[in-house]
């Protein structure tokens, strides 16, 4: 193995600090990487003195025995290497080309409403993780969505209600501890409240303090339920800290998270690189800024290390200047070193999991709602915003999975603003003929040109068959997420199948 040993240190770091602080420095630290075979020197250079993780994207999985290849030669450089992805379900996560389980976002299974079967729709994702030699996964979301035009929560969100938030997230953790992963509950203390997706600008949630309680009760119940690391929210929230962003907030991560909620867990941020935090701050002074108000580990999410190594200059020079405590960082370090010793080494051996959860439980939403007569050999149009650059997309849309259950079926996917939206409309009338239309809309309230490309197809043909696959806007089929057991629940539906 490589890395230094006990014996070979030295009592002075190459920053001029003692090792064991510089190593809890690196603790603080979660970097991101490109490639998906190798680990690169200066990852390995950081590994060895100290980081606490990694997070994988997208741009590291190929396949599943790659991602365990790749999962294996990061711990060869140190054992106790946390290794960690984005794993929400549904539409959210990276491991589609690693074969991942297909089970629906959060909101589906809260529609659905049966805490048992959210734990096995958990089990999967963490038994999928647990094969891959991935032991830490950010999920679950904790937020709750009640604000009609936030763009980023949305049907992340098990919904609106804090007591079945609370529920479903408790079902969650508890399968997923039971698999040897450490979850993460986010974004704390909330980001379902606010109109701004903190990847692109700063998010503000200007309610009072009395309406923000609520949003606390899930993480409350993840708390309790012994959740051991929790994401916070790039938000400002002016009732608890008019000031700074939670992630930069002592009164919000220490106050409220560590005392109120008496959490003493891993508390994580959310990635530096975000808007929200990097145009305001820099993502170096962003990470020296939270670790002094108590996060225990920063992420720097983008593929270059040298962001990652800007911020772990920052929190080093501060540790010079006594502008960082360096007790206030050994007590980060030593939560790192307690959840790495829990969960850091993945099970030797793996049980399989229920494949068919997911399906199963987005049969359940869609089903519970009223439903239009099958339509047979339709013409869909299936409309829906580009790809979020932070969230993978796996290409799911819903005209194929309406072709697996009807291959008489024909139509179009039109993603993100036409440049010609009149042309489609003409398209798409010639295109279906006398066929049964289908017209699905993502989220249009937030994406105007939907509801105009829908209105000009309703205004020609009103017979057809409206659905929504974000959030239900008044009285289409809905599918309530976009992964692809969601489409392919609502496309049986559709066809009567």
């Amino acid at each position: 193995m490589s890395g230094v040993t006990s014996s070979a240190r030295t009592s002075a770091s190459p920053a001029g600090l003692p090792v064991d602080l510089d190593e809890a420095a690196h603790r603080c630290l979660v970097a991101g990487f490109a490639g998906t075979t190798g680990v690169p020197d200066e990852l390995k250079r950081l590994v060895d003195r100290g980081l606490g993780g990694v997070i994988l994207f997208t741009r590291n999985v190929r396949d599943a025995e790659q991602v365990r290849r790749l999962t294996e030669e990061l711990r060869a450089v140190r054992p106790d290497l946390l290794v960690g992805i984005d794993n929400e379900g549904g539409g959210i996560g990276h491991l589609a080309g690693a074969g991942a389980p297909e089970v629906p976002g959060s909101f589906a299974l809260g529609v659905a409403d049966e805490p048992g079967l959210t734990a096995r729709c958990a089990d999967a994702l963490a038994g999928h993780l647990a094969s891959l030699g991935i032991t830490v996964s950010y999920a679950p979301v904790a937020d709750l969505q009640h604000h009609p035009r936030n763009p980023i929560v949305r049907t992340r969100s098990f919904g609106a209600g804090p007591a079945l938030a609370a529920r479903h997230l408790r079902a969650w953790i508890a399968a997923t501890e039971a698999r040897g992963i450490a979850s993460c509950a986010k974004h704390f203390p909330g980001h379902g409240g606010t109109e701004t997706d903190s990847h692109h600008g700063i998010a503000v949630d200007p309610r009072p303090y009395d309406e923000l309680r609520a949003d606390l009760e899930p993480f409350r119940a993840a708390v309790d339920a012994g959740v051991p690391m929790v994401m916070s929210a790039h938000v400002v929230f002016p009732a608890l800290d008019p000031e700074r962003p939670a992630t930069l907030s002592r009164r919000i991560l220490g106050d409220l998270l560590r005392h109120e909620l008496d959490f003493d867990g891993v508390l994580v941020s959310d990635a530096l690189e975000m808007k929200a935090i990097a145009d305001r701050y820099g993502e170096a002074a962003g990470a020296r800024i939270a670790l002094a108000a108590g996060a225990d580990q920063v992420i720097v999410a983008v593929p270059d290390l040298e962001v990652t190594l800007a911020c772990r200059d920052e929190v080093l020079g501060a540790l010079r200047s006594g502008a960082l405590s360096e007790e206030r960082l050994r007590e980060a370090a030593g939560r790192v070193r307690r959840l790495a010793g829990r969960y850091a080494v993945p099970s030797a051996a793996v049980d399989g999991w229920d494949a068919g959860a997911g399906l199963e439980a987005a049969r359940r939403a869609v089903r519970g709602r009223p439903v239009p007569p099958a339509v047979r050999g339709a013409h869909v149009v299936d409309l829906f915003p580009p790809p979020h650059p932070a969230l993978n997309w796996g290409g799911e849309d819903l005209l194929t999975e309406v072709r697996a259950v009807d291959p008489a079926a024909t139509g179009t996917a039109v993603t993100g603003e036409p440049v010609d939206p009149a042309a489609v409309v003409g398209g798409v009338l010639r295109a279906s003929g006398d066929a049964p239309l289908v017209v699905a809309t993502c989220d249009a309230g937030l994406h105007p040109w939907q509801e105009r490309l829908r209105a000009a197809l309703l205004a020609r043909r009103p017979d057809a068959v409206r659905v929504d696959t974000g959030l239900p806007e008044g009285g289409a089929l809905c599918s309530y997420g976009r992964g692809r057991v969601n489409l392919r629940a609502v496309a049986e539906v559709l066809a009567g199948g």
